[in-house]
């Protein structure tokens, strides 16, 4: 089995060089919570490491059963053979009333469910599968189940992609690339929840081992699934007529996904896995800075700037600042274009402090992510170093003063602020009583204030910094960390998380999450972006719609030549 490994980088604003030539980004840029909010898909996201994987494999992907009535309802199975195991994704397709259909997490019922499972499967547990998996959260999985989602159509997409079919048309591109998906999850669960099998069990399989390999490959397979439903309720309606959807449709519909702030205390509660995502992207960054770009890469790079900028005219959204965001990025990689044509040696390197210093943060992400195309052989090779352990040990003989230096050195963003001002922790961050889903309230006006959870590092760390010096005064000097804690037990976790994070460059955002006028959706917009999301679509601050997949190849696809170049996928012409 192929180990996992792990990079660590030390705190600083001024990391150990990349390879010896340019220096990642200090933690100060990189970890402010806008700039987070800003980035997008990369070669190292999960989806793009995923498929490169099926695809060099050659996975044998089959749908065994497919016993679905005249409306598409009914029992799907498909058996994965990998080179060492054997799975199942079990798809139940069920009606659902439209007063019932909601993208909430609180629902309690959609238009399917399913599950990834170990092995075959056969009646007897097919019929354990069919009593559960359609429940969701009211249901019992075993750890057979790897992963247990659900997904609801998207109507402005199905019934219209099912009439062109019907008729014997293909379905408009126009009206495919205002929502790029016959399908929308709400939940994806794969860590161990109602039952199914516990994260370790994933993390040491030679298949999944990867951060969300399991949960995106049953995804992946959903998106085939949508597409053999639609053509085969066309069949039925209109055998005679009827067609399939051609190739180039095939790829460019992908899977949506609908996320709220369910997802946002991932990145709070799991420093060691965020600094492995962002240490491997900024290395790669590091890596394709340190290169010497030739007349066909600057050339690559300009196809790529000229794609990027259609594809960004493609996306929609009804939120007015991400459709102000995207008019501006979509104008600003215009320039790019231009400046890099003349730009002066080096350029890459140029490119990106001209960017810095004249461009949106959408701009700058994107320009580095669109870098690491030119480069596949330095930047795959980091895509086996995304995970990481959230284990953090109490250092109980580090001396208190020691501990008041760290906290100066690596948290001196979260001592600068006044949490005795209002608007410093005007927010709180709670779960709330239906489904223990987190919630964000404004203090002293919502309810839920007494299930506070603890995101506010930055108060925490603030508080711990405060009474560690009241402890000196009263005791007249340094004391080790355990005398400290024995006498303030409320802050042993900020003390553990503060030890262990020093060695941590990009472990912590660096913002106060209670602040007036913070906005969530860059915490989910970060955490999408390494998933490989791509049109970002706002319905509030609180939660986005995203795509995933689109442009990708389809499971006939696989053992044919593999150019993984489909993440930013144009419209087809048809």
């Amino acid at each position: 089995m192929t180990a996992v490994k792990r990079i660590v980088s030390t705190q600083g604003d001024n990391p150990r060089p990349e390879t010896g030539r340019v220096s990642r980004r200090p933690a100060s840029d990189v970890m402010q919570l806008e700039r987070l909010g800003s980035l997008h898909a990369c070669r190292l996201s999960f989806i793009r490491t995923l498929m490169r994987k099926v695809m060099a494999e050659r996975w044998a992907i089959q749908c065994r059963v497919f016993d679905l009535d005249e409306k598409g309802y009914g029992t799907c199975i498909y058996r994965i053979a990998t080179p060492t195991q054997l799975y199942s994704l079990v798809i139940f397709s069920q009606y659902l009333d439209p007063s019932l259909r909601s993208d909430r997490v609180i629902a309690n019922a959609w238009d399917c469910a399913f599950a990834l499972c170990m092995g075959d499967v056969d009646d007897s547990y097919l019929d354990v599968l069919r009593e559960n998996v359609p429940r969701q959260e009211a249901g019992r999985c075993d750890p057979r189940v790897l992963v247990l989602s659900r997904a609801n159509r998207s109507l402005r997409n199905f019934d219209m992609v099912v009439k062109a079919l019907a008729s014997g048309q293909q379905p408009d591109p126009d009206q495919l690339a205002k929502v790029g998906y016959l399908y929308r999850t709400t939940a994806v669960y794969g860590n161990g929840k109602f039952g199914i099998a516990d994260y370790p069990r994933i993390r040491d399989s030679e298949d999944f081992g990867l951060p969300f390999s399991a949960q995106m490959f049953a995804v992946f397979l959903l998106r085939d699934f949508s597409i053999r439903q639609v053509e085969h309720i066309a069949r039925c309606q209109a055998p005679d007529t009827a067609t399939r959807l051609s190739g180039p449709l095939r790829r460019y519909l992908g899977i949506g996904n609908s996320t709220g702030l369910g997802m946002a205390p991932f990145l709070i509660n799991h420093p060691a896995l965020i600094n492995q995502w962002l240490l491997m992207r900024e290395a790669g960054i590091a890596r394709c800075l340190s290169q010497t770009a030739t007349p066909e890469q600057i050339e690559k790079f300009c196809n790529l700037l000229a794609q990027a900028r259609q594809h960004t005219a493609e996306t929609t959204t009804d939120d007015a600042r991400q459709t102000e965001l995207n008019n501006q990025l979509e104008h600003e990689l215009k320039l790019a274009e231009e400046w890099v044509k003349s730009a002066p040696d080096p350029v890459w390197q140029t490119l990106c402090e001209h960017a810095q210093s004249k461009w949106s943060l959408e701009t700058q992400e994107l320009i580095h992510s669109l870098l690491m195309e030119l480069y596949p052989e330095e930047i795959d090779a980091l895509e086996q170093t995304m995970a990481a352990t959230d284990e953090f040990d109490l250092v109980p003989e580090m001396s208190t003063d020691e501990l008041i230096e760290r906290l100066r050195r690596d948290y001196d963003w979260a001592l600068a602020y006044d949490f005795s001002q209002p608007e410093q922790t005007h927010l709180f961050w709670y779960r709330s009583a239906e489904k223990e889903e987190p919630r964000l309230g404004e203090r002293n006006v919502d309810p839920g204030e007494d299930r506070e959870m603890p995101l506010d590092i930055a108060r925490q760390t603030s508080g711990l910094y405060t009474a560690l010096l009241e402890w000196e005064a009263e005791q007249a000097k340094s004391s080790p960390v355990v005398e400290f804690l024995l006498a303030n037990p409320q802050y042993k976790g900020i003390t553990r998380r503060t030890q262990g994070i020093s060695e941590l460059a990009y472990g912590e955002i660096r913002a106060n999450l209670l602040a007036q006028g913070t906005l969530p959706i860059h915490l989910l917009r970060c955490k999408l972006a390494f998933f490989g999301a791509t049109k970002f679509d706002p319905r509030s601050d609180r939660w986005v719609r995203i795509t995933l997949f689109q442009g990708a190849p389809c499971i006939e696809d696989i053992g044919s030549a593999f150019a993984d170049d489909w993440w930013m996928p144009l419209k087809p012409a048809l």
